[in-house]
């Protein structure tokens, strides 16, 4: 690959030998690969290879902070749709997925639960993320049952109408839109503790 040369997403750039990945681009364990449309720019000094985009793209790194909605619910994994990352909103439609498979709860979170994680790896063009940390989990819901709204109890929700009780991993913020990065409610969720039921 040139320098300057355009690129599409998943177009190898380079040799993980050759360069690191930069910006806009992720390693496959093998190759280099651009995670954006945009022009190939490679730093031979620096020994990396990284995408110029038209438009500044806003893909998490390796621990950083992000909220979102999520997309699916899966038997060991969910996939959040990712609205902001670390406080600043975004709107370059990119998802990662967070494992439940060593969890001891039955449920982490449901469909159009907004989430805060963690991204801890980047691996072959997937973005994985932790869910872990006590300020990480889910920050607004609702009711499944009834679609109201729901106040936290011990290891889960509870509705403040039907009484119906979930399991969830709650974060320590949960409730705070100051958390949820001022508005990460309008990513799925609407109210104070918004969020639509699976």
């Amino acid at each position: 690959m040139q320098q300057g040369q355009a690129i599409l997403p998943g177009e190898a750039i380079a040799l993980i030998e050759e360069c690191e990945a930069g910006a806009n681009t992720f390693d496959d364990g093998d190759r280099v690969r651009a995670a954006a449309l945009g022009t190939a720019e490679i730093d031979r000094k620096a020994r990396t290879a990284s995408v110029a985009t038209p438009v500044k793209m806003h893909v998490p790194d390796v621990g950083d902070t992000v909220v979102g909605t999520v997309a699916i619910v899966m038997s060991a994994m969910f996939a959040v749709a990712i609205r902001y990352v670390n406080g600043r909103p975004v709107t370059s439609n990119v998802e990662c997925v967070c494992s439940t498979r060593e969890s001891r709860r039955r449920m982490i979170a449901l469909n159009g639960d907004v989430v805060a994680l963690r991204i801890r790896s980047r691996i072959n063009g997937t973005m994985h993320a932790t869910i872990d940390e006590a300020e990480l989990g889910v920050l607004f819901t609702k009711c499944r049952k009834c679609g109201l709204g729901v106040i936290a109890v011990r290891d889960g929700v509870k509705c403040a109408d039907c009484g119906w009780f979930d399991e969830r991993k709650l974060s320590s913020n949960f409730g705070s839109v100051d958390a949820a990065i001022g508005g990460a409610s309008s990513g799925g969720a609407s109210g104070s503790n918004g969020g639509a039921g699976a």
